[in-house]
């Protein structure tokens, strides 16, 4: 019996529930990072086999009649992380990464938006910090940051760590929201200044609550 929490392979495909639908299968498009949900499309075998063996994610057209690679046109393709099947297996969570907006609208999502909201948006904030690392830096203080190094980056942290302690015994919820968020960018540019992200935060804080 295969793992449910593993992500499908190859050795899967033969698996799953194709008579269900005529062949295809539902496939939710997500995030890798931001956990948005970006589109729905569908997948027949040779789809999802090519999904897999190319690492682009890879619908089959029902309007076209054929195999579609998400952004063979456009350049906007999601480079794939995983695929789950759910528990009936006739439909797929995909999660990627996205090289550009995804809609044809030039929105991230099919679903509208201006991006992920919530806790995802933090992913969100680290690609707006890696993008304007490359900016110059008399005009971004992202980049000025990046640039002036990691003593630099980590003395801001303790100021912004001590103000949001000052904050919680001396202002009010506002105020603690501010100082708060001022601290969690100067820890994402810290992130990108060393080369991880949210992503490995999180895992070790799941790994310490399992």
């Amino acid at each position: 019996m295969r793992d449910r929490n593993a992500p499908l392979s190859a050795d899967d495909i033969d698996r799953l529930g194709w008579d269900k639908m005529d062949g295809l299968l539902p496939a939710i498009v997500q995030d890798a990072q931001t956990a948005q949900v970006l589109m729905l499309g569908y997948m027949n075998r040779e789809a999802l086999a090519a999904t897999l063996s190319s690492g682009f994610v890879t619908f089959f057209s029902r309007s076209k009649g054929r195999l579609w690679q998400k952004g063979e046109t456009s350049g906007n393709r999601l480079a794939l992380a995983a695929i789950l099947p759910d528990c009936d297996g006739d439909a797929l969570l995909v999660t990627a990464t996205p090289a550009g907006p995804t809609c044809h609208l030039g929105t991230p999502s099919c679903f509208g938006g201006d991006g992920a909201q919530g806790i995802g948006f933090l992913a969100r904030l680290a690609r707006i910090v890696r993008d304007r690392a490359a900016a110059v830096p008399d005009q971004s203080y992202t980049a000025r940051l990046l640039a002036e190094g990691t003593p630099r980056i980590a003395q801001k942290i303790g100021e912004e760590g001590v103000e949001l302690a000052l904050a919680a015994v001396s202002r009010d919820r506002d105020g603690c929201i501010e100082e708060a968020s001022d601290l969690l960018y100067h820890l994402t540019v810290l992130m990108e200044a060393r080369g991880f992200g949210w992503a490995d935060v999180t895992a070790r804080l799941a790994e310490r609550h399992r």
